[in-house]
This record gives C-alpha cells, structure tokens and sequence, in this order.
C-alpha cells in the first residue's frame, strides 16, 4: 500500500488526555516517527500546558503540510480554530490520533479509537479529504467553528456536565458518561426552552426546546447518533429537534434510542437538512455547547463553511 506523504509535520498532543495517558502516547508517537524517517520531510511534538494552547499554537502553522492533533474533540476543536485563523492556501492537512472520552469526530472519520500506534498507521496509508465545518456567532459577539457538534437545551446541559464529570476524573468514559449524566439531568429538569427556529428560509418556528442539535457528524456524546445521516463532506448541516415535550419516562427512552439512532422513528422528533440555522430563546439564556465547549447568548446565527478544511482519514473511510 502506498505511504502518504506528510510532508512537514508537527504533533500537537494533550499530555492529560484519557486521564494523563496523553503523556505517554506522545512518547509512542515520537518512536513511531523514530522509526519511519521517510514518512515525513521534518518532523515535531508539542505538548499543550493550558486550555486554549492548542489553538494558539495551530494559528503559526503557515509552514506545516501535517497538523497531527492528539487527544479528544476538545484539542481538536481548539486546533481547528487555530488553523481557521490562517488564509485556506496555508492551512496545512489536520490528522488526528483519538484519545479522548466522545471521540465523535474520530467515529465520523473511522478513525481507530485510544490506539496511537493503529491510529499512525492509517494516517500514513491513509487519504486526503475536503470536509466543511459550521460556523456560529451569538448576540454576545462569541464566535467559534464547529467541527461535530452544536447543541442548546437539555442535550447541551449534558454534554457540559459530561466535560465537568471528566475534569474530575471520573472513571466513566464515552456513552456511559453521557447516559449518566443524561439521567440525572433530564430526570431533574425537562421543562425545555422557549425557542424561535429558523431553517434557511423558511418561516420561523415557535418551540419549546428540549433537544436541539445542529451537527456536521452524525455523533455527540460519546455515540449518541443523534443526526445518524450527517455527513462532513456534503455541504449541507444536519438538525435534530423535539416537536412536542413527551414525558420524562418518554425522554429517557428517546435517550437510549439516540445511541443507535432509532430515536428519528419518534413523532416527538424532526430532523433535516439545511445550509442556514438562526434560534432565538427569548426568556432565558440556554445551555449551549461547541464540541463540549460552553458558548454563550441567546440569539445564535449558524452556516455551513463548505470545503473549509483537508484532512487525512483512513482509507476505509467513506
């Protein structure tokens, strides 16, 4: 099988990542490198030292050919950021090696999941592709690109509480943290959010939000398949949003369901597809989550960013 050529390349790796197994993988990654000298031209690891780091270091790149990001969709997030700041002719090619709680954005890309060593070997037998990003601006000026996940209401309040749980070195990973979490939140509250839903062009619709989630990959949550048909490549964003308020016993289940994504069977549910995403709440201020980041506002203007970003994926890849 042919090797891919990465050129020059820098590792951005989260030392902390999967409970400080992060250290540990980077050292993997510099022995892999070590001893395939011809798969790139020059080559380079950073460990991050604090949150946001990641980004930082991503917006100098002008003159890398391969960002290698390690750790979960979190470092991933802040990289991508990082990379959109510099003009799309000096962006270099992002790869990444998963070792994170979700990985959701491995699971878009099929990408081997905590395997570092696996992982390598399908970026250099692996292949370039063109993927789109979302973008997001509130009526607080915060801005950020999406590379999987963009959530209000409940399902954001879980995310967020998944991030929390994992800072505190929870032994649960993935779906299980999710489900968890998604327990007790929804059990506590299902109220909803009085929302005010724009899809492209259409006339606004009037809603009280419980889940709404506007995804550039199929998974949020370690899994959950909330948009099982997003797709990153097709130009278009996917939405998942309830239509009427079933009960917390209906909830719950519609939350199990999610993990195969057999929840779009339910009349409580609408999903599709649009280019354009503005959402009002006009009593209060949600929870929003960007790739499990916190973002604040009430009023969010979302777009598709076609063909933003070359990354590498395994070749298995559809």
């Amino acid at each position: 099988m042919a090797q891919l050529r990465l050129g020059r390349t820098r590792v951005l790796a989260n030392p902390v990542a999967r409970s400080g197994r992060g250290a540990a993988a980077a050292e993997r990654v510099q022995r892999f490198f070590d001893a395939h000298p011809s798969a790139t031209t020059s080559f380079s690891l950073s460990l991050t030292k604090r949150a946001g780091h990641a980004g930082e270091l991503a917006s100098t790149m002008d003159e890398v050919d391969t960002l290698i990001v390690l750790g979960g969709d979190g470092i991933i997030h802040e990289a991508v950021n990082g990379l959109m700041r510099l003009p799309h002719h000096s962006r270099p090619d992002l790869a990444v090696i998963p070792m994170g709680s979700g990985n959701d954005f491995a699971r878009t890309i099929h990408a081997s999941i905590n395997d570092p060593e696996r992982a390598l070997d399908q970026i250099i037998s692996g292949r370039r592709r063109r993927i789109d990003l979302e973008a997001v601006t509130s009526d607080t000026g915060a801005s950020a690109y999406v590379v999987q996940t963009l959530s209000f209401g409940l399902d954001a309040a879980i995310a967020l509480d998944t991030t929390r749980r994992r800072a505190r070195n929870t032994s649960q990973r993935g779906s299980a943290l999710f489900a968890t979490s998604g327990i007790r939140i929804l059990s506590s509250s299902s109220k909803g959010y009085r929302s005010r839903l724009t899809l492209d062009n259409d006339a606004p619709l009037e809603l009280q939000s419980i889940v709404m989630a506007v995804q550039n990959g199929p998974s949020y949550g370690g899994g959950f398949r909330i948009c099982p048909d997003a797709s990153p490549a097709d130009g278009l964003l996917d939405i998942c949003f309830n239509v009427s308020i079933p009960s917390t016993p209906r909830l719950l289940g519609l939350l199990a369901l999610a993990r195969l994504g057999w929840h779009t069977h339910s009349r409580a549910v609408r999903l599709g597809s649009v280019e354009r995403v503005h959402v009002e709440f006009p009593d209060e201020e949600p929870p929003c989550q960007v790739d499990g980041e916190p973002l604040r506002g009430t009023s969010f203007d979302i777009h598709v960013v076609p063909h933003a970003l070359d990354i590498i994926v395994p070749a298995t890849c559809p």
